[in-house]
Parts: structure tokens; C-alpha cells; sequence
């Protein structure tokens, strides 16, 4: 008997308010790295009417001007008409940056202190980071998350291509996809609600978002005369940024990885330099996984890895292949921890994290592009045949055999 259920995931454009918050919080993390790669920052951004806060400790010999730099991000993601409170000519700057703890920063530095067990740096703070990847997409990422992003994307493009005239930045987007063994088979509902100047009707919203973005974005085999769509429901959408809600860094983080699909540690990414390895990890897991099913190790992967703070081991790694593997779940661990490895610095070594690459990261997901290379290191599949070749010589043994 078939298995049959709905799963649904969102995405936010970068007018949200949370996503101007994280939008903020990455071009204070390239600033810092400009000029200085050896940077620590952690940096927090709130934004609400046309203010601005930015809270947080960084330390870094980049000399920059930080309300510079926040009306530089408003302006890229288009706060810029005249009948939105929120602009980036005209708020108002609150700067609450401190420098980093000497405490954190002697367990992350690459020194030896008194009580640190080893002169290795360390993790810049304990936890747990998970990374995902399947073969539902040619990203190799659960389809919902996916075609939420894509439509986000497109509602982007058509506004800042000056095509829909009558878009503002604000917009979210939700897609439920039905699964038949654990196959996605159709799209059974699509959300979009979308911030819009004053003088466009409701209709007008509807027709411009089915036929301008739903029916050119998303699979047209996948939509079928039973597939519901959910424009605007509320009917209107004016006040929507900053005025219409408080945006804080870091509250997306299902948006920022797998939808939901795949599970998650809990430390956001955006605002945070590479030594922290909420981000970093959670970078390297996902590189993992993506080649660990890119070599056909198994048709889904979820990596886990765990970090004490000070410590450059992480205290554990471990691989779910949810029954999909085609090698045995022991082998893949072997390969694993034979190509890469996990230490901190390593991370930030195999990944080139320590550029100023973090404003490409923030939006429509940080997992599952293709579309900057350069950038999103962990999206490459670079150690398909180095893992093949683990595995093989780990003597693994085909499942079922």
C-alpha cells in the first residue's frame, strides 16, 4: 500500500523584515573581511518603522562607516519609494557594537592559554549543526523549500527589473508538495503574498502573480486543476517591511536551510564570521551530504556534528542515510572522516570562508544554489569520486547482499 502526504515549506524575499535584518548583519560581516580576513564578528541587526539597530561584538582592523554600510543593504534590496516608512536615505542609526570577549576569542584563537587543552583553534562556541541532501531536485534539496525559493526569486527579479511596477520588497512564498512514497508527485498548494503600492487592485495582484510568476517558475506537471493558489489572501498588503513587523537577524533559519525537511541545530548563520561554527558547520555538513549523495552513496543524507567550545574535535559526527544508502552506513562514515575533516580551521581551509562572500549567502536559501560557485563553496560536488573511492576501500558491502 502507497504512502501518500503533504509537506510544505516557505521562503521570505529580502524585503522581509527578518531578511533585512540578516541582509544588514552579512554586509557588516563583508566589510569586515574587505580588509581584514582575520575578523571576528558577530553582529545583530533590528530593524522596525526607520530604525535601525545594530548590537553585537566585533573586532577587526577594517575602517569603515557602519550606517554607510546599512543604507548600502536597504538600498540592494530596494527600500527606496517614497511611500515606504522603511528607506534607505532616511532612518534613523542606533550603533550597540562591542568587541568580542577575550574569554571566547583565547578558546578560538590558535594559542595556547591557561586551562585551553590544546594551542589548536577551537570552536567559537559548543552546539550541534546538521547538513542535508536528496535527490528530489537537481540541487539536491527537498522540492517545497525549492520551488518556494524559486517563486521568491522571480517575485524579486520582476520587481527590480522594473516589470511590475507596483511590487514593494515584502513578499513570502509557500509551497506544499504531495509525496507518494516518499516521491514528490504534484504540488497541491502555492502561497504568495506580496507587498504592493497602494493603487493596484486585488485582481490585478492575482493575475500578475499566477501568470507572471507560478505558471513561467514552477513545473507545469507538477500543477494540476486541483492545485490551490492563495494570492494576497488577506486581500491587502501595503504596510508590509519594517513598519508592519519588528525584522531581527536569525529568525529564519528554517528559510535558510532545508525548509523543515531536514532537521536543524539552531544557530542562524547570517552575522557571524566563519570561526563561528553555527555557520561554518553547518556549511561543511551540508558539503558533505550534498557529495555523499552526488556519489551515490545514498539517495538521502543527513549529517550531524557536534563542538564543544575551545576544542577543535568535534565530540561527534554522524550519517542517516534513512535506509537509502547503497553501501553500507559504516563505510560512508569512514569515507567521511577520511576526505574531510571537521576541525574548525580545516573548515574554514577547505570552504576559503575567510572572504568577504557573506551578502550572496543571505537570501532564498544558503543551501542548494548553483548559481555563484566561487562563493557558495559548499555547493560544489568535489569530492564525488574521493568519496567513491573511501568507500570502496573500505571494503563496504552492497545493502541487501
Amino acid at each position: 500500500m502507497s504512502k501518500s502526504y503533504i509537506f510544505s515549506s516557505e521562503s521570505v524575499t529580502e524585503g522581509h523584515p527578518d531578511k533585512v535584518a540578516d541582509t544588514i548583519s552579512d554586509f557588516v560581516v563583508d566589510a569586515c573581511f574587505e580588509d581584514d580576513k582575520h575578523s571576528r564578528v558577530a553582529c545583530e541587526t533590528m530593524v522596525k518603522d526607520n530604525m535601525v539597530i545594530l548590537a553585537g561584538e566585533i573586532t577587526t582592523n577594517s575602517d569603515f562607516n557602519y550606517q554607510t554600510i546599512c543604507r548600502r543593504a536597504i538600498k540592494d534590496i530596494g527600500y527606496v519609494h517614497d511611500d515606504c516608512t522603511f528607506h534607505a536615505d532616511r532612518f534613523v542609526f542606533i550603533n550597540g557594537l562591542g568587541q568580542q570577549s577575550q574569554d571566547i576569542a583565547q578558546g578560538v584563537d590558535a594559542e595556547a592559554a591557561e586551562g585551553k587543552d590544546t594551542a589548536e583553534q577551537g570552536a567559537g562556541d559548543q552546539g550541534l549543526m546538521f547538513g542535508y541532501a536528496c535527490k528530489e531536485t537537481p540541487e539536491l534539496m527537498p522540492a517545497p523549500i525549492v520551488y518556494a525559493h524559486q517563486l521568491g526569486r522571480e517575485v524579486t527579479r520582476v520587481r527590480k527589473a522594473g516589470e511590475i511596477d507596483w511590487l514593494r520588497p515584502d513578499s513570502k512564498t509557500q509551497v506544499s508538495v504531495q509525496y507518494v512514497d516518499d516521491k514528490p508527485v504534484r504540488i497541491s498548494a502555492i502561497v504568495i503574498s506580496t507587498q504592493h503600492s497602494e493603487d493596484v487592485s486585488h485582481q490585478e495582484i492575482k493575475e500578475a502573480m499566477t501568470e507572471q510568476v507560478i505558471r513561467k517558475i514552477l513545473p507545469q506537471d507538477k500543477i494540476d486543476n486541483d492545485t490551490e493558489m492563495h494570492i494576497n489572501p488577506t486581500g491587502r498588503f501595503v504596510i508590509g517591511g519594517p513598519q508592519g513587523d519588528c525584522g531581527l537577524t536569525g529568525r529564519k533559519i528554517i528559510v535558510d536551510t532545508y525548509g523543515g525537511m531536514g532537521r536543524h541545530g539552531g544557530g542562524a548563520f547570517s552575522g557571524k564570521d566563519p570561526s563561528k561554527v553555527d555557520r561554518s558547520a553547518t556549511y561543511m555538513c551540508r558539503w558533505v551530504a550534498k557529495n555523499i549523495v552526488a556519489a551515490d552513496l545514498a539517495d538521502k543524507c543527513e549529517l550531524q556534528v557536534a563542538y564543544a567550545i575551545g576544542y577543535p574535535n568535534p565530540v561527534s559526527i554522524s550519517v542517516n542515510t534513512f535506509g537509502t544508502n547503497k553501501v553500507d552506513d559504516s563505510a560512508i562514515v569512514d569515507a567521511v572522516k577520511q576526505v574531510f575533516s571537521f576541525k574548525p580551521a580545516d573548515i574554514v581551509t577547505q570552504l576559503d570562508l575567510m572572504r568577504p562572500i557573506y551578502k550572496f549567502t543571505t537570501n532564498y536559501g544558503h543551501f542548494g544554489r548553483e548559481d555563484n560557485l566561487d562563493a557558495l563553496t559548499w555547493e560544489k560536488k568535489d569530492k564525488v569520486d574521493a568519496l567513491k573511492a573511501a568507500a570502496k576501500s573500505g571494503k563496504s558491502v552492497a545493502v541487501g547482499s
